[in-house]
């Protein structure tokens, strides 16, 4: 740590608000625990909690820092006593609880994965936040199966084009929502039917491109009035998982069909989960994920790129909901 600044450049959210109230900020470099790496950051993806902590409602959990910022890429420089995996000069990218919005941020070991072979400090910072949700709310809780179809709402999102990449090359047929025909259009691109949610009524599209049958897995960030609607387009025996509401948390439904096409309703955030929990959906990103995106197969779509001291500009971005794929923040 003897050559490493004392103080260095953060992003701070000044008070709750609008993405002006993010603001360049020096504060104390921080020092590895045990089990924790020290990452000089290249690059840190943005995600929905972010601006939904920059506003207030979503405060880190007991122990993270008040810098937002979710997942990074970027250089190992120190690490902790106790960690065995990583050493001074591994490039990683890491699931963090907070701090990405920094020159350093801190990481458990066990929630640092290596950078993909031929892949930007950009596309790396993109992966772990998105990746992570996507392993556990689509292939753990929704147990999604090669031959089933699966339904993402919001298919141009960090979320949506990862989604319908691994839902695809794992050989489930994928039926995607978005919101203009340009959207549309990269979704086709990515392996998804598109839907354009604007234009067409989504739970009908589904039922004709399934003959009928509906979708086995819904991945859904919407909420509101779509609750409803996920339970009329889900097939018997069909899983839908919420992880995001944008229109909302609560709705009034009709439980009838649940019960009649006996569906599973459920849901996850990540943030707060322990240690533990994080580390074995890295462990199963590594084995059944980490091979295709060594191999080109699966990759991460770049919408815009700002520099840290931009961060405000890229909030005001991704609640535009006008981009496709992922914004990150370099250093």
């Amino acid at each position: 740590m003897a050559d490493l600044p004392k103080l260095m450049k953060s992003i701070a959210i000044r008070e709750p608000g609008g993405p002006d109230v993010l603001v360049p900020a020096e504060i104390e470099t921080p020092t590895p625990g045990h089990g924790e790496i020290l990452i000089r950051v290249a690059a840190a993806g943005i995600n929905r909690p972010d601006t939904i902590q920059r506003m207030g409602l979503y405060p880190p959990p007991p122990g993270a820092p008040a810098t937002p910022g979710l997942e990074v890429a970027g250089e190992v420089v120190a690490a902790g006593a106790g960690v065995t995996r990583w050493q001074v000069g591994d490039k990683v990218c890491a699931l963090v609880g907070g701090g990405g919005y920094a020159e350093y941020c801190l990481a458990h070991e066990s929630h640092a994965l290596p950078v993909p072979k031929g892949f930007s400090m950009v596309e790396a910072a993109a992966l772990p936040e998105t990746f992570f949700t996507v392993w556990t709310n689509v292939f753990e809780r929704g147990a999604l199966k090669p031959g089933e179809t699966f339904l993402i709402h919001g298919g141009t999102s960090g979320i949506g084009t990862t989604a319908i990449q691994l839902a695809s090359i794992f050989g489930s047929t994928v039926i995607a929502t978005a919101g203009s025909a340009e959207k549309c259009r990269a979704c086709e691109t990515l392996g998804a039917h598109a839907v354009n949610y604007r234009e067409q009524d989504f739970v009908e599209e589904v039922k004709r491109l399934t003959g009928g049958r509906g979708a086995d897995v819904i991945l859904d960030m919407v909420g509101g009035d779509y609750i409803q609607r996920n339970i009329q387009a889900a097939a018997t025996d069909g899983r839908i998982v919420s992880i995001a509401f944008l229109n909302g948390s609560t709705a009034e439904v009709n439980f009838m069909p649940v019960m009649l096409k006996r569906l599973t309703l459920t849901g996850s955030t990540l943030r707060p989960r322990g240690i533990e929990e994080k580390a074995a959906l890295a462990a199963a990103l590594e084995a059944k994920v980490w091979p295709l995106l060594d191999a080109g197969r699966v990759k991460p779509l770049i919408d815009k790129v700002f520099p840290l001291e931009q961060a405000a500009d890229a909030h005001t971005l991704m609640e535009k909901s006008s981009h496709i794929g992922k914004i990150v923040l370099t250093l």
